[in-house]
């Protein structure tokens, strides 16, 4: 694995990752323990908003939940040199194709340093190489192998071929919000903004790509190319300019005059097929739509260009409402703003808590444990101003547990939440008013649940979700969320797909079918705000707001900085078409629980 000073976010979590399957192929002392820790060191940095290279000039590396000070150490010297021994170290002796094939889904350290040393795969491309191996049949004949592994790691092949560098949303917020800043310290910038996908809240973006307003194109494009954190400039013109900043990153900037600024926002926004639609529209009355302006015509051999400082003048001028630029995907919103019948959709003010949570509370659990205390949690929780929030740690660990042992921890954590609820009660000036006792439990492939029903009678609600068996066909992955759903007590389907944005693709489901059920017995769907997962996806959003299905939103927040992520699961139910009554958690405790008990 080559190492160098400028790594990325991704390279940074595959180095880690690395580090984390060498301690487990050898064995040695402590490794248990130092492999938990670069396992969550690695998802620490892949989940970052900035890059971690911009913490380590800032000083704050070390400060970064699950990174602490020896991986920091560590990274300070990778930076510093291009070098690391320590990690040189650790990997020296293991074939380097090896950490190639753990990018391929199923594939651990033990099945990758098995392939590697047995087929004597390596080279360039090692995965390319397996795929060789596989279609001649040779990863059959390996001890503990067979047709079906086979087959499965073929699809996981093309599952790896089909992922995208596009940033997540987060990340590419932060460098535009970052760029934006930089642009606004011109005093010759009257307004900046962010373009395309970004502007539209997409969950990944290409390239980010900004626009400013000004009467000194020349002054602005010479600014921004200054910015102290680009690495190059690729294009200095007279009205546009890039530069490469780091990570390899290209950003885009555009300048347009104040009075004509509403046109070019509009333009670049998108979407395409938005802009086509409406393009389309305007054609129809005589019209000519472009970055500059509307073209109007006077007469057959003249015609002026009008020019609008908003984009509310540009649509207005259309004789529509302003549409809201997370709409714009050509799915239904112009028809609906010439008739003055979009919604009011749900702003991240309206939320009034938050509803997958996960503690340190040692719940036992087979997944990742949260690393803040219940009472930091509330803390974060009473900052954000919410009334009330759940904490759903992972179920305990079914294969360490039986159904006594599961009880007898559940009994705990309801314990401490009560204790946490007669400490909030004690508060006169709290704004948070409750801790539900929830639990996020895994759903088996058979549907079966791993906690009993005498346990699932202690929880205020539960969440189910799936984290394992992701390619059953859709008829009986459907029947597995069906059969989960009957539980007592069970209400929220966590991130519901199961999808890891640009690693996996989400499972099969038959949606008409689940969100009729969910509708009839009043279970609702979560959509997830962690960054890598956006889940539910504003398509199906868009379906169950539709059926009238209620919808919860949850940050799946592992560290009280994850509880600042609700405002991208917000942009996923704005996209989605949703308000303020599409989701559950607008509304107040007592309205809330009144729901619960429906």
């Amino acid at each position: 694995m080559k190492l160098h000073k400028n790594m990325t976010n991704l390279e940074i979590a595959e180095l880690l990752r690395a580090v984390a399957a060498s301690y487990q192929l050898k064995g040695e002392g402590m490794n248990r323990f130092r492999i938990i820790a670069y396992s969550r060191a690695a998802d620490a940095v892949e989940h970052l908003s900035s890059e971690a290279k911009d913490l380590w000039d800032d000083g704050k590396l070390a400060d970064v939940a699950g990174i602490g000070v020896s991986i920091s150490d560590h990274l300070d010297e990778i930076f510093k040199t291009g070098e690391s021994k320590h990690f040189e170290k650790v990997m020296k002796g293991l074939p380097p194709a090896m950490f190639e094939l753990m990018k391929v889904p199923g594939i651990g350290p033990k099945t990758a340093f098995k392939i590697t040393d047995r087929l004597k795969i390596g080279g360039k491309n090692p995965i390319e190489s397996l795929e060789k191996a596989i279609k001649k049949g040779k990863i059959e004949e390996l001890e503990g192998m067979g047709k079906d592994s086979q087959q499965s790691l073929l699809e996981s092949i093309k599952e790896v071929r089909g992922r995208t560098r596009r940033l997540l949303l987060p990340y590419a917020s932060q460098v535009a919000g970052e760029l934006i800043t930089w642009l606004k310290k011109s005093s010759y910038v009257e307004r900046a903004d962010a373009l395309g996908s970004l502007r539209r809240y997409a969950s990944t973006v290409g390239d980010v790509d900004l626009a400013a307003a000004t009467n000194k194109p020349a002054k602005v494009i010479e600014h921004f190319t200054k910015y102290p954190r680009a690495t190059r400039v690729l294009e200095k013109g007279d009205r546009t300019a890039s530069i490469i900043i780091p990570g390899d990153r290209q950003v885009d900037l555009m300048v347009e005059t104040p009075e004509g600024y509403g046109a070019l926002l509009q333009h670049f926004t998108g979407s395409k097929h938005h802009n086509i639609a409406l393009r389309e529209f305007a054609i129809k009355k005589g019209l000519s739509l472009s970055d500059y302006g509307i073209k109007k015509r006077i007469t057959n051999h003249k015609s002026r260009i009008m020019k609008f400082k908003t984009e509310e003048q540009f649509y207005n001028f259309l004789g529509m409402d302003w549409i809201p630029p997370e709409l714009r995907e050509d799915t239904g919103e112009i028809e609906a703003a010439l008739s003055n019948k979009l919604p009011k959709l749900v702003e991240v003010k309206e939320i009034r808590a938050d509803l997958q949570i996960h503690s340190s509370f040692d719940i036992e659990t087979s997944h990742d444990l949260g690393e803040s205390s219940m009472k930091a949690l509330v803390k974060k929780a009473d900052e954000l101003e919410y009334e009330y929030i759940a904490f759903t740690e992972h179920n305990p660990s079914k294969s360490k547990h039986n159904a006594r042992q599961t009880i007898e921890i559940l009994k705990r954590k309801k314990e401490a939440v009560e204790k946490i609820n007669y400490s909030i009660r004690s508060k006169k000036r709290s704004r948070i008013k409750k801790v539900f006792n929830s639990l996020e439990i895994d759903i088996l492939p058979n549907g079966k649940l791993p906690v009993p029903e005498e346990g699932l009678e202690l929880l205020d609600f539960a969440l189910i979700s799936i984290h394992s068996s992701f390619r059953l066909s859709r008829e009986e992955m459907t029947r597995r969320v069906m059969t989960a759903f009957e539980y007592p007590n069970v209400k929220i389907f966590a991130h519901p797909t199961g999808r890891k944005l640009n690693e996996r693709e989400g499972v099969e489901l038959n949606w008409p079918e689940i969100l009729e059920f969910c509708k009839k017995k009043n279970k609702w769907i979560e959509i997830n705000a962690e960054p890598m997962r956006l889940d539910l996806p504003d398509v199906l959003v868009k379906e169950a707001v539709k059926e009238g299905v209620k919808l919860t939103l949850g940050t799946d927040a592992h560290h009280v900085d994850g509880m600042e992520n609700m405002q991208y699961g917000v942009s996923v139910a704005r996209r989605g078409w949703a308000t303020k009554h599409d989701i559950v958690n607008t509304r107040s405790l007592a309205e809330f629980e009144k729901l619960l008990a429906h």
